[in-house]
């Protein structure tokens, strides 16, 4: 069995499609898998450190805001579009490849639509609850289209070819007991909070959590573990020395947190941007947590994110334009004083779980090339 997978831009499209490559190589030692992203993504960087053949199309987005500037932008991403439709036809004829996925990106338009001219067999995977420009245009297009969840399939309006997975996650996600988790992190006992925003949403939520951590170091019982983010060490340790705040067994305060899915494990609540991978690790490992959508994403997409997991209980939401260390602050503080409450959140987004997505997508994926043969 030979595989294209299409992949790129965010680790929300990267991630679901190294877990489907992981799942068919455990199942099918002997296919061949490749995937094709843009040239100098993030894609290029984790698909070869992940051991599989990469294959480059130069890509770019478009500009929503029309300057003089992003129309030269534009200019050059139809020109890209159009080479990238041209050189997905060659590689298509020379690979021969059974199926082509498409988990996001750009890169997913010019390859899957010419792989259904072609008459390869296609599926699409959406990871948002808002499918993204990609996924609804070719939804029209390709064989199977597989979402997240319902409330991503009410955005559709081509529903005959859609399949409820889930978002697959990569098999080798430890999913560790509590209190495990905090032994294993040197935490004391304690209620324990996970806070970042990425490295490009990390300063208005370091901000509002300074609020929260001035009050932690005045109760003295809850653990706190925040990223600050790649860009934001310089404002952090300005407002540690601001309201006197120290590092400690109770406080970590990282650049980056590597041990991402220790720390999610060991905590109560979670307080974060609203990414679809971050939101499946959530329901993975059934957290509570207070989603703080990124305003700048495309077509406002981790708004829905968040707003799924709000409406079924799972997640409190604040928009960006509302989020202040106030509200933050009153938020954590009325989870700290009902501790039902917060772990009703945990099972809510347990709840919200598809612990055999990945299964779920390779089942159709299977389904799809026995109905070529």
């Amino acid at each position: 069995m030979r595989i294209i997978l299409a992949a790129g831009g965010t680790a929300g499209h990267i991630n679901p499609a190294l877990a489907i490559a992981d799942k068919l190589r455990q199942l099918f030692p002997d296919c061949a898998v490749k995937f094709v992203g843009a040239k100098g993504g993030m894609e290029e960087r984790l698909v070869k450190k992940a051991g599989y053949d990469f294959t480059a199309f130069r890509m770019a987005g478009l500009q929503r805001k029309l300057t003089p500037e992003n129309i030269k932008r534009n200019i050059q991403a139809v020109h890209y579009y159009i080479t990238a439709r041209g050189d997905a036809h060659k590689l298509l004829k020379e690979y021969a490849p059974d199926i082509v996925i498409g988990t996001g990106g750009y890169v997913c338009a010019p390859v899957l639509t010419a792989a259904a001219k072609m008459g390869i067999k296609t599926a699409v995977h959406e990871s948002n609850s808002l499918p993204g420009i990609t996924t609804t245009m070719l939804s029209k297009q390709v064989d199977k289209v597989l979402l997240p969840n319902e409330d991503a399939l009410a955005h559709l309006t081509h529903k005959e070819n859609c399949v409820i997975t889930g978002n697959p996650l990569r098999s080798n996600i430890p999913i560790e007991e509590k209190s495990a988790a905090r032994k294993k992190l040197g935490l004391p006992e304690g209620m324990t909070i996970v806070s970042f925003g990425g490295s490009l949403g990390a300063n208005k939520i370091s901000e509002s959590v300074a609020e929260v951590l001035r009050w932690e170091q005045e109760v003295g019982d809850v653990n706190h573990i925040h990223s600050f983010g790649g860009n934001g060490r310089d404002m952090f340790d300005g407002l540690l020395e601001k309201y006197g705040l120290r590092t400690g067994e109770r406080f970590r305060a990282k650049e980056y947190i590597d041990n991402m899915y220790t720390c999610l494990c060991a905590a109560d609540l979670v307080i974060s941007r609203a990414g679809a991978m971050t939101l499946t690790e959530l329901k993975a490992t059934g957290r509570a947590s207070i989603l703080i959508p990124f305003p700048q994403a495309a077509e406002n997409h981790q708004y829905y994110n968040a707003l799924t997991m709000s409406k079924n209980g799972a997640a409190i939401l604040i928009e960006d334009k509302d989020l202040t260390g106030e509200r933050l602050l009153a938020e954590v503080k009325a989870l700290y004083n009902d501790r039902e409450r917060l772990a009703k959140m945990g099972e809510s987004a347990a709840a919200l779980n598809i612990p055999d997505s990945t299964d779920r997508v390779i089942s159709n994926i299977l389904d799809l090339v026995k109905d070529k043969q």
